[in-house]
């Protein structure tokens, strides 16, 4: 196993053996001599981290080589003995939670108490599709033929290929190839290089939870690179991806050759709705919850709050008084808000709000860079912001509010709906007629009514339109990893 115990980071973990400077391939750990290094950043402060190897399209090919040789032993394992394995897997997560979350804190900014949370929500995938493990799908059906016995088969697709994203890098992660693995595929991973270092701790603790070479492989590189390999392998059965909808629109292009079988968790510009007759106090609470977890740079984060008018001054007034209590710092100090993860990020904020208050929007608070560092941006409120805003189409991934008034139902769903994305919406209302009507006509995958924690692995997460297709967690979320087969036997 490979360390550098000269990283300050390692000092600080309480199994240093978790902080990998390697990729992990067929159970070893790779990091060719002469292979460039790439640094890993902390977003907060800038410091290097350590580094990883930046592999190419040979290792990529290893990888899926090591995958594909393991995959026949894998998917005729017996059930119980791959779902042990799963169980063991989630144990050793939990029991190496708060290095888990340190790692993660590190690298991509995440306040430590929100990180602690991401690990234990990741462990509970591989938890629940253990169970799932000891479940295979063989359905009877009642014969349509005269002598003959008619089942249904669910089987593994073969290799797997895992591509996730810096904003939750150990729960995605978790919750694709433990529904991989649970099912008999066998699994390579691609991590942001932006934040590797979680991906590569799982894969240590994959190893310990014993794994057979081949079955877990996680590998570090440029992305075109790395993923482009494994788009063009046709052992490569399945793509699970998390990011944003070009990137989901190119791999859905490159995936046309070899017939993929794919699941897009793409972008989101979810609408937070609050009703005449909402509970004004819980409204204000909810959506503090809804827009600044991860320091609003999740997919699922309010991007448009609309009030009805009745309610929307108290509401502002309200909901910006309570972004200014927000404590923003290091996430190892865990604050409410960190850093965003790049400038690219802060870059994207400071447009948004520029565009906005162009349009006549109001700025109530935040609005600029903080003097903690270039990477802190101050949680912000637009109010009166017009459906014309860049920031009322675009997905923001950072910590501005904007808010809009609305005057009717009819007004409120369809500007709601006035999006290419259908990952998240919002409702506040305490009317049951408005609940079933509004979450019937918002085209949306998920909806949170009268609160916003949603998400688990028994619930089937995705969303519509271009927020991607497919399903992940759940029983659902097997089947972008399993086919079909149809047995038809003659008994006479």
């Amino acid at each position: 196993m490979h360390t550098n115990d000269a990283r300050p980071l390692v000092g600080t973990l309480n199994h240093p053996s978790l902080f990998q400077e390697a990729a992990y391939l067929q159970g070893t750990w790779c990091a060719p001599a002469g292979v460039t290094q790439q640094d890993v950043l902390n977003p907060g402060t800038g410091a290097v981290i350590g580094q990883v190897p930046v592999l190419g399209a040979s290792e990529a090919q290893e990888a899926v080589s090591a995958a594909d040789a393991a995959f026949a032993s894998w998917s005729t394992a017996l059930p119980q003995e791959r779902a042990a394995l799963l169980r063991r897997w989630f144990e050793l997560m939990l029991e190496h939670q708060d290095d888990l979350a340190r790692l993660m804190t590190e690298e991509q900014g995440k306040p430590l108490s929100e990180a602690q949370g991401e690990v234990e929500y990741g462990a509970s995938f591989a938890e629940f599709f253990a169970e799932q493990a000891r479940r295979p799908d063989v359905l009877s059906i009642t014969s349509h033929l005269p002598n003959a016995e008619v089942e249904v088969w669910m089987e593994p697709l073969g290799v797997a290929a895992l591509v996730t994203p810096w904003n939750f890098p150990n729960a995605m992660l978790v919750r694709k190839a433990a529904a991989a693995l649970s099912v008999g595929c066998t699994v390579v991973a691609h991590p942001s290089m932006q934040t590797p270092y979680s991906a590569l701790a799982l894969a240590v603790l994959a190893e310990e939870a014993g794994f057979p070479p081949g079955v877990f492989n996680v590998i570090t590189g440029a992305p075109e690179v790395i993923v482009g390999e494994w788009m063009q392998d046709p052992r490569v059965r399945a793509l699970s991806f998390t990011g944003s909808t070009p990137i989901g629109r190119l791999l859905y292009q490159q995936s046309a050759d070899t017939l993929k079988r794919l699941s897009l968790e793409l972008g989101g510009h979810a609408p937070f709705l609050v009703f005449e007759d909402a509970d004004l106090e819980r409204a204000v609470e909810e959506a503090i919850k809804a827009k600044f977890a991860t320091s609003g740079q999740d997919c699922l984060a309010a991007n448009r709050i609309l009030v009805h008018t009745s309610l929307y001054d108290a509401f502002c007034e309200r909901f910006a008084n309570a972004v200014q209590s927000l404590s923003v710092g290091l996430g190892k100090d865990d604050p409410d808000i960190g850093p965003l993860i790049n400038a690219a990020a802060v870059q994207k904020q400071q447009e948004h709000v520029a565009d906005a208050l162009q349009h006549g929007a109001q700025l109530l608070c935040g609005g600029a860079v903080l003097e903690q560092g270039p990477n802190f941006f101050a949680p912000t409120v637009l109010k009166d912001v017009p459906r014309s805003a860049l920031i009322m189409h675009d997905e923001t991934f950072g910590p501005v509010a904007p808010i809009a008034a609305f005057q009717s139902e009819e007004e409120a769903v369809s500007w709601a709906n006035e999006t290419e994305y259908g990952l998240m919406a919002y409702v506040h209302t305490r009317n049951p007629s408005r609940i079933y009507r509004v979450s019937r006509a918002l085209k949306f995958g998920m909806i949170g009514v009268n609160r916003t924690k949603v998400t688990g692995a028994p619930i089937p997460f995705g969303g519509m339109k271009q927020s991607g297709w497919g399903r992940e967690g759940s029983r659902y979320g097997l089947d972008v990893f399993a086919d079909i087969k149809y047995v038809c036997r003659d008994w006479s």
